[in-house]
């Protein structure tokens, strides 16, 4: 059973955010009262409870205003704790903490809820576990052991929603279907409903599937038929073609003999063709040596030709080249030291276009550096003299505050001086509170000395003993009761001076504050930067002057390098010319190279001479050659005529072979047959959907065929193997044969040609006749493998159908589908039975508890109400008209009534004028509703929070409250986790709470000096009168 123990608030609305704000409340049991004015923060009290709880804040509240306000703190940052202690539904000691976090924002505040923390006693031993906010809330809702709900609706319940039982219906029905947990048992059936029409669907599905399971497994065993029927015929067409190859067997060794034959005539024709290209290449080797020598004397004579004028051109250009050299030189001369001094060295004019580009580089540099230099340093003379303005205006502001400062305070210290005088204040604060109440107090004890006939001590209930100490004690009591108001007069005038002089000495706070800023910080740091600006003026002015003198170096050396470029430019050019004319040197010199150019001319037309008669008697060898060469081409020539011939009498032979043609078209045929056959096929799986439903029949029947089938498939593959390797040496002969009929008998056509005389010739009829017997059995041969190949695609084609998805393992996958849609038709029947069954259960659940909450509702109106016109009331919850007639399950509208005699009506809006305008009949009506839900829906949890249950209520309506919540507490107080917290501002209420035996100590909810939330613990002694218990401060202490 849970129960809450303590709880502690810091940051929350006006509790203040200091440690020493933190206030600290011990909850009673059975009952906790808490009293205060309005405004004073009970109302937080409840709502920190539920904010710690579920984790929902107050109704039209955000995060950012339930936190105390940054702006009230003169804080950016506050931050809020609630922390509470509490025992779990196993008894177990459970400790949370929520925080919070405020910031203040430029121009809104930003809210933040920080890591909560759980703590738990486990075995003497203090457990600690961080988790969300959303965990928190689950982990709280199982430890206090009742719903979310019931939390917000019930126990804690906010002032502003206390009426909520007579709110409209559409508001009162959601809070009644939560309070019920209906809304998760409307899902549990939604669900339950929808999963059975999907099974229900899926039972169709079933049925659909196992239809065309049917038809796949009857499809199967008639394709096994059609096996078992081109299997037979394959047979028969493998003996066909056996015949064919034993006739095939006399002809291999004819073909074999004439084939050597043919050989032998092909080998002397190719040795033949072999020598004449032989002699060919060699004439032709002749021919190109004896062109190349020809050539190469014709080249040498026209070289010595032009050699004499090669020569004068060469004399020409080394006396140009001798000129520019000396040019070149004397350029040279007169600018050698002036660019070694400055360079290090003789540049060409590119080196000297580069230094003159770097130097004018570095002068345009020097320039900017220095341009930049000036400009900084007089940017630094004029932040030098703001800095001496500002420094200026710092020391007399400095001075002018310290003067106005001495004239309040003198020499003492301020902060002392505030200090003593806020401590003077609040002495007098609290001796003028006293003079103000021992008026009331001693006025009171005098009265009741003088009325009493038996008198004694109001304070500390001691009786006189004699009249003389009596009227003494009186007399004493009237001259403190004279001399009260003018010591009342006189404290109120010193407290008021001493306040202004606090408030002037406040105003002097920010000048203060100014003061040490403008010593510690501002004029120290003005004077430092005015140290480095002058550091910095002193620097520029180095810089500029060492700028100035390498500027005064610099452009000296570029002038002089100026003039030197022009002469350096017309040097380059020269050595340009000169290597173009020593490149003309060097080839004329390469022309003439290998030349004796000291021959004569009368030498040179002798050996021209001797060349022009070897040239002659070349060219005769050469044209005998060419004679030759030409016999021989016509030999070629006639040989290659002898060969067309051949190829002429080869292709007669190929148009008599183009019967191989039948063949293709036998082919062809062949192709259209194994077409129909399929068309055949395709109707025969169209006819299979009628045959379905014999399928079942005939299982038995088909485990059998299919145990034959499989031993006859196992014979009737080994005869297919035997048979393919017959087939196999059969397409082995007949290509043999094909080779024979294209090369060889072509070959052996032209050997009869080229030799008539031959004695292997054979006659034409007799060839005729042998080439037709071949074709036939060929053509006849090649029918019979056609159809054994069309039999063999059958049989395969069948096969691979069968090991198709659909006919594989058919009947396993009918059978399992058959136990799927059985196994979900039941699982149907149970959804629905467990669908009624729950709702059934739903609905009693309904009718027990609106039963057994109407009964508390009449037992506490009767003993609480004391008007006589209204019986009782109840909770009428009436069942929903508009529910379609599909919709099997009952919704409810709640509504609250009232009975006047035999006649209910609702309350909502239905109060006389004599009951205040229904107001305080409505106030007890909402009460007596959540103390009923309490006791119905709360039996882990006997929390109940009452916030300002006598509002609105007359005086005999307060008194029949407070006795019907004593009675309440009376019946409960066996219970150990019962617990009542009463929060009022009506201190009557408080006084008929406290005359029951239940209420030792109260707690009063006031706001101290700060204006922060105080809580403060006072005792209900019952023998006190109500005025004086009203007045009594003393006794009261903090928590």
């Amino acid at each position: 059973m849970s129960r809450i123990e303590k709880m502690s608030i810091q940051g929350v609305r006006s509790f203040g955010i200091e440690d020493k704000d933190k206030q600290i409340i011990t909850f009673f049991s059975p009952l906790t009262i808490l009293v205060g004015p309005n405004g004073a923060g009970k109302t937080t009290i409840i709502e920190c409870l539920k904010y710690i709880c579920t984790g929902d804040f107050p109704p039209g509240t955000k995060g950012n205003t339930f936190v105390h306000d940054p702006k009230v703190a003169q804080e950016t940052d506050v931050r809020a704790q609630i922390r509470l202690q509490f025992r779990d539904v196993n008894g177990e000691v459970v400790a949370v903490q929520r925080s919070m976090l405020c910031t203040q924002k430029s121009k809104k505040t930003e809210f933040k809820t920080l890591e909560g923390v759980i703590t738990r006693t486990k075995h003497g031993e203090k457990v600690s576990l961080s988790s969300k906010c959303a965990e928190i809330d689950r982990e709280m809702i199982s430890s206090l052991g009742v719903s979310k709900s019931v939390l917000n609706n019930v126990i804690f319940c906010h002032q502003e929603e206390s009426n909520w039982p007579l709110s409209e219906g559409k508001a009162l029905k959601q809070k009644f279907d939560e309070i019920f947990s209906a809304t998760r048992y409307i899902k549990a059936l939604e669900t339950l409903r929808q999963v059975r029409q999907t099974q229900g669907q899926k039972v169709k599905e079933c049925q659909t599937e196992l239809k065309y399971l049917k038809q796949n497994k009857e499809k199967a065993c008639e394709i096994r038929d059609q096996i078992t029927s081109k299997e037979a015929q394959l047979t028969s067409s493998r003996e066909i073609v056996k015949s064919y190859e034993n006739e095939l067997d006399p002809l291999k060794n004819d073909f074999v003999r004439k084939e050597a034959l043919k050989q032998k005539q092909i080998d002397e024709i190719r040795d033949k063709k072999t020598g004449l290209g032989r002699i060919i290449e060699l004439k032709s080797e002749i021919l190109t040596k004896k062109q190349n020598e020809l050539k190469n004397v014709k080249y040498e004579l026209q070289q010595l030709e032009g050699s004499s004028d090669r020569i004068l051109e060469l004399d020409q250009e080394l006396t140009k080249a001798a000129d520019k050299d000396e040019q070149i030189r004397k350029i040279k001369y007169r600018h050698s030291d002036e660019l070694t001094s400055l360079l290090g060295y003789f540049p060409n004019k590119k080196q000297l276009e580069d230094w003159l580009h770097s130097k004018s580089k570095e002068i345009n540099q020097t320039r900017d550096r220095l341009a930049k230099l000036n400009k900084e340093l007089a940017s630094a003379e004029q932040n030098k003299n703001h800095i001496n303005i500002e420094l200026k205006r710092k020391e007399e502001q400095l001075s002018s505050y310290e003067d106005k400062l001495f004239d309040v305070c003198g020499s003492q210290d301020f902060e002392s001086d505030l200090d003593r005088l806020k401590e003077e204040i609040e002495k007098s604060s609290k001796q003028r509170a006293m003079l103000a109440g021992a008026t009331a107090v001693y006025s009171q004890f005098i009265t009741q000395l003088t009325d009493e006939n038996q008198s004694c001590c109001p304070v500390c209930q001691r009786g006189f003993q004699t009249e003389a100490e009596l009227q003494e004690v009186i007399s004493d009591l009237q001259s403190k009761l004279r001399l009260a108001p003018d010591k009342l007069k006189s404290t109120e005038s010193e407290l008021k001076k001493k306040e202004k002089r606090r408030d002037e000495m406040l105003g002097l706070v920010p000048m203060r504050q100014s003061i040490i800023d403008l010593k510690e910080k501002e004029i120290p740091e003005l004077r430092n930067k005015l140290q480095n600006v002058n550091r910095d003026i002193q620097r520029l002015k180095n810089d500029i002057e060492e700028q100035e003198t390498l500027l005064g170096a610099i452009i000296p050396e570029e002038e002089s390098a100026k003039v030197c470029l022009t002469d350096v430019t017309i040097m380059e050019r020269l050595q340009m010319e000169l290597k173009d004319v020593e490149r003309k040197i060097a080839q004329q010199a390469a022309k003439l190279q290998g030349l004796d150019l000291d021959r004569s001319v009368q030498q040179v037309n002798q050996e021209k001479q001797e060349k022009q008669h070897k040239l002659d008697t070349v060219s005769s060898k050469i044209e005998l050659n060419r004679k030759l060469i030409q016999d021989q081409q016509e030999q070629i020539q006639h040989l290659k005529s002898t060969t067309n011939e051949l190829k002429s009498e080869k292709l007669q032979i190929s148009t008599n072979l183009q019967r191989r043609q039948q063949l293709e078209e036998q082919t062809v045929e062949l192709s259209t047959e194994v077409q129909s056959l399929h068309r055949e096929i395709k109707d025969a799986k169209e006819q299979l959907s009628p045959l379905e439903t014999t399928l079942e029949k005939f299982q038995q029947e088909k485990e059998e065929l299919i145990n034959k089938k499989n031993t006859s498939h196992r014979i009737a593959q080994d005869k297919i193997n035997e048979i393919k390797e017959k087939v196999k040496n059969i397409h082995s002969y007949m290509k043999d044969i094909e080779n024979y009929i294209q090369d060889g008998k072509d070959d052996y056509k032209k050997n009869l040609n080229l030799w008539p005389k031959c004695p292997f010739k054979l006659e034409r009829s007799e060839h005729q006749k042998l080439e037709e017997k071949i074709d036939n059995i060929k053509r006849n041969h090649s029918l019979a493998i056609g159809r054994q190949k069309g039999y063999e695609e059958e049989i395969i084609h069948f096969k691979k159908e069968l090991r198709e998805p659909q006919f594989r393992d058919a009947e396993e996958k009918y059978r399992e589908m058959m136990i799927i849609m059985r196994t979900t038709e039941l699982v149907n029947k149970d959804l629905d039975i467990y669908y009624k069954t729950l709702d059934q259960a739903i609905m009693k659940f309904h009718s027990m508890k609106m039963e057994e909450i109407n009964k508390i509702i009449r037992d506490l109106w009767r003993s609480t109400y004391r008007g006589q016109d209204i019986e009782y009331i109840e909770i009428r919850s009436d069942a929903d008209e508009n529910v379609s007639a599909s919709d099997k399950r009952r919704n409810y509208n709640y509504r609250v009534v009232m009975l006047k005699g035999d006649t209910a009506l609702d309350m909502r809006g239905r109060c006389s004028a004599g009951q205040k305008a229904g107001i305080f009949t409505n106030v007890l009506a909402s009460l007596i509703i959540r103390l009923a839900l309490a006791e119905t829906f709360c039996l882990n949890c006997g929390i109940l929070a009452l916030d300002e249950p006598t509002t609105n209520l007359d005086r005999e309506n307060i008194e029949s409250l407070a006795h019907a919540l004593v009675e309440i507490i009376k019946s409960r107080s066996q219970q150990r986790n019962f617990q009542l917290l009463v929060i009022t501002h009506d201190e009557d209420f408080v006084e008929l709470l406290g005359r029951s035996e239940y209420v030792e100590k109260f707690y009063r909810i006031k706001k101290n000096i700060e204006q922060c939330s105080q809580i403060v613990t006072c005792s209900a002694a019952s023998d006190k009168p109500q005025e004086q218990r009203r007045y009594a401060q003393l006794p009261c202490s903090p928590p």
